[in-house]
């Protein structure tokens, strides 16, 4: 197997990723990306284990669920509004908890006066996503996988059987093409008969200096990293391709922080980024194999840490030659044309 990978400057959204393993919420009007979400929560125990076996490398999983903070009433009527309906288009599997303020704090001592509950999640957690991308690396190494660095793919082309993707100079040739190019499929996927609406959402990021442990459970916009930075994220903005940090965004995502956690007033900053999520117009993933050039596949969606045990189980074993798996049946491309 080749890995073409187009490069450090490429629009990558595994560079801004938040690192969260996430059910809490998903699947709003879609009842079956919410259990597509939780069956990959359950089964993500297992992805460490094969990870770090293969590889020694710890992921920093820890899924002791899941929070989503609300700074008023309003906010917490709608969040148990939204969760209710989801648990009944799901059914009796998925869970979730409102927690009032008191009881909020049970959980989490640090949160400010101005949160007045939030919804809770079992099955929520969070990974280190520097270190899952690093052993996923080594993880196909081992296996003799071929990773190209710098490969931009300007053509791909079909004969007897045969795809042959043009990069610069090189021609690789195989009997099987996966576009898993995030916004660049957009691009490539025509090229194999394959439809991929997506375009990029941006997101910001903020990283405080390392800190002793004072925040177990990760929130939606929140998170303490297993090297003791805090994570801060809560942003989502339709600017095309433009992937830079923007000091107004910046400081609203640092003033809801501070909101939440009044300790955080004390702590520096010392990174921040954007980084462009990889949308389709509803926001689920695609999952197809082209018709007019059967062997090339696209996979692509925007929850690339959570549904990681779905790609590398099912997902994968479709594209090597097993069954399509069933559920997978609501995330084609067909249903922006209906």
């Amino acid at each position: 197997m080749r890995v073409l990978d187009e490069g450090d400057d490429a629009f990558r959204a595994a560079r801004g990723n938040f690192g969260l393993v996430w059910v809490q919420g998903k699947g709003v009007g879609k009842p079956a990306y919410a259990r597509w979400s939780m069956e990959a929560a359950r089964l993500w125990a297992g992805v460490r284990d094969e990870l770090t076996a293969r590889t020694g490398i710890d992921l920093q999983l820890s899924q002791p669920g899941g929070l989503s903070l609300c700074l008023s009433d309003s906010e917490l009527e709608q969040r148990s509004r939204t969760l209710s309906g989801l648990a009944r288009d799901v059914g009796p599997d998925y869970s979730f908890e409102m927690l009032d303020a008191v009881e909020l704090r049970e959980l989490c001592p640090y949160i400010g006066t101005k949160v007045v509950g939030a919804s809770y999640s079992s099955t929520d957690g969070h990974v280190s996503p520097i270190r899952l991308l690093r052993a996923l690396a080594e993880g196909l190494n081992s296996l003799q996988t071929e990773i190209l660095p710098g490969q931009h793919v300007d053509a791909i082309e079909y004969c007897d059987g045969v795809f042959c993707v043009r990069s610069g100079t090189a021609a690789h040739l195989a009997p099987k093409v996966v576009l898993a190019a995030g916004l660049g499929s957009a691009r490539l996927g025509p090229m194999v008969g394959l439809d991929v609406p997506v375009a990029p959402m941006r997101g910001q990021i903020l990283i405080t200096e390392r800190v002793l442990p004072f925040l177990d459970l990760p929130l939606a916009t929140v998170r303490q990293t297993g090297d003791g930075g805090v994570q801060i994220g809560d942003s989502k903005e339709d600017v095309g391709f433009d992937d830079r940090s923007t000091t107004d965004v910046l400081s609203g995502i640092a003033e809801r922080a501070l909101r939440s956690f009044p300790i955080l007033a004390d702590l520096n900053i010392v990174r921040t980024w954007g980084a462009l999520r990889v949308m389709t117009p509803d926001g689920y993933p695609i999952y197809q194999q082209s018709r007019e050039y059967p062997g090339a596949f696209v996979v692509t969606c925007h929850s690339g840490i959570t549904l990681v045990p779905h790609h590398m189980g099912s997902i994968a074993a479709w594209i090597h030659g097993g069954s399509e798996p069933p559920a997978i049946q609501d995330f084609k491309a067909e249903r922006f044309h209906v």
